[in-house]
């Protein structure tokens, strides 16, 4: 295949931007309320306005502190509200990182080299909840640190009743997250960090999701169990200010309860030809336009803001729930407690994977998830806007799939469905890294999965299943 080639002479800039708009033909239409997840879009105004913050400093680099001091002040005040926001204490520091798949990475990254030079741990593992973010997993897998799974119970919430069985000596931290992804429930961070604290061991709380609304949540008047720093055992926290913060990408924060354990997170080389080296998370080069248009947000909106954001988030949520209650058929799975929550089918007769293929077709961009399957919603201020289109085009699909349930077995429905129950894990691993890899030839190898008369995905793991299981007799 032949590689793009840059043009020849520079284009007309308005040309070049006109292309831009182009691209997005094919996007979710997140600003019509249509995404459930990946973007937290209030109205073009705001949008202008995290574009004017993030201009003033585009050019800028937080590498080094010393230089863009503006930057290290903007950072500084960002963590100070933060760690006021999760109740932390006078020694409470922190880091501005990238996204929350840094804040992490870096968590565990601190936690396995604390333990190595403190208690000379050489084979680190870390209990995380079968709910956790994915990125931890990621996490595990960069930094070989061996994962020990808490186990859902038939309510989905995680159970610890294990869990101080599950630390060991060479345990290096202790994960729960307010809330967790699939479900929207917060794990039992009071009890877990009573049972860290006992064992000596680091807890961790990944509340990339949860630390820009459940302190609101809390301050409107909800009662939510304590997940903070006000929790003795917990030692660090993460929070993305690039979800409920409603900051510009790139923007999440990890907080520590002292500087002693966040220094095992730095890095530091002194012999560079380059000269001294030292950065504090996985970043070199930092973004400047991010840490302006997150100070510059949190700056705007206030606590009375986020308290509004807050209310309107959670009357989004409660609605939808309601009329999924109302839907026969359809069940809120798990105790959702902010502001995301997953339902599937209480009717075995129905899939809840065609009912999603449905609301695609009518321009919602749906999420799933699965053990048990469902379709995932991460609810935001604006959709509230929305919520009784939604739940109309919801009790619609239900019905067109409850008459054609042969739909099951076709589209993503039957793709999805195949990849949560084949049996070969291992087998669904290497070809959904097969099929995601082809998306990253040079010059657009995503396009060329949709050349028509390719078997789909689904085909092609029920023939490998099909194939394996004659193998076996």
């Amino acid at each position: 295949m032949d590689h793009l080639q840059l043009p020849a002479q520079g284009r007309n800039p308005d040309e070049v931007l006109t292309d831009l708009s182009r691209f997005r033909a094919k996007d979710p239409d997140y600003k019509a309320g249509k995404l459930w997840s990946l973007v937290y879009h209030l109205d073009e105004e705001h949008d202008d306005f995290l574009a004017d913050a993030y201009r003033q400093y585009s050019s800028a680099n937080g590498l080094n502190p010393a230089a863009f001091q503006s930057l290290k002040q903007m950072e500084s005040q960002v963590i100070s509200v933060m760690a006021g926001l999760l109740n932390g204490g006078p020694d409470t520091c922190g880091v501005m990182t990238a996204g929350g798949t840094e804040s992490c990475l870096m968590a565990v990254k601190c936690y396995r080299d604390m333990a190595a030079k403190t208690r000379r741990v050489s084979r680190p593992n870390m209990v995380l909840p079968a709910t956790a973010h994915v990125a931890w997993f990621k996490a595990a897998e960069y930094f070989k640190v061996k994962i020990r799974l808490l186990p859902v119970g038939k309510d989905l919430a995680t159970d610890i009743s294990k869990l101080a069985r599950k630390i060991d000596g060479n345990t290096v931290m202790v994960l729960g997250s307010a809330p967790e992804y699939p479900h929207g429930t917060i794990d039992p961070i009071a009890e877990m960090g009573r049972i860290a604290a006992e064992k000596g061991v680091p807890m961790h709380v990944d509340a990339c999701v949860g630390a820009f609304i459940l302190p609101f949540m809390e301050k409107n008047g909800h009662d939510l169990p304590e997940w903070d720093f006000r929790v003795p055992g917990v030692t660090s926290i993460s929070g993305d200010i690039h979800k409920y913060g409603y900051a510009a990408k790139g923007a999440s924060a990890i907080l520590y309860r002292d500087l002693d354990t966040l220094k095992h997170q730095m890095f530091v080389y002194q012999d560079w030809p380059g000269g001294v080296f030292a950065s504090p998370a996985m970043l070199g080069t930092r973004p400047g336009g991010a840490y302006a248009a997150a100070w510059a947000t949190l700056q705007k909106f206030g606590e009375d803001g986020y308290c509004d954001l807050a209310r309107r988030t959670i009357a989004a949520v409660d609605a939808i729930k309601e009329g999924i209650d109302g839907i026969d058929g359809l069940k809120i799975l798990g105790a959702p407690q902010g502001p995301l929550l997953a339902y599937g089918a209480s009717d075995k007769a129905l899939s809840i994977f065609a009912v999603a293929d449905q609301l695609a077709a009518k321009g919602w961009s749906v999420n799933r998830v699965q053990n048990p399957d469902g379709i995932h919603a991460m609810v935001t201020a604006r959709h509230l806007e929305v919520v009784e289109t939604y739940l109309s085009d919801l009790k619609a699909a239900v019905a067109t799939v409850r008459a054609n349930p042969d739909l099951a077995r076709t589209g993503s429905a039957a793709t999805y469905g195949m990849m949560a129950h084949v049996p070969m894990r291992g087998m669904v691993k290497a070809k959904v890294l097969d099929t995601f890899a082809a998306m990253y030839r040079a010059g657009g190898g995503a396009l060329e999965l949709e050349e028509s008369g390719k078997p789909g995905l689904a085909e092609r793991l029920m023939g490998r299943y099909v194939a394996w299981k004659a193998r076996r007799g």
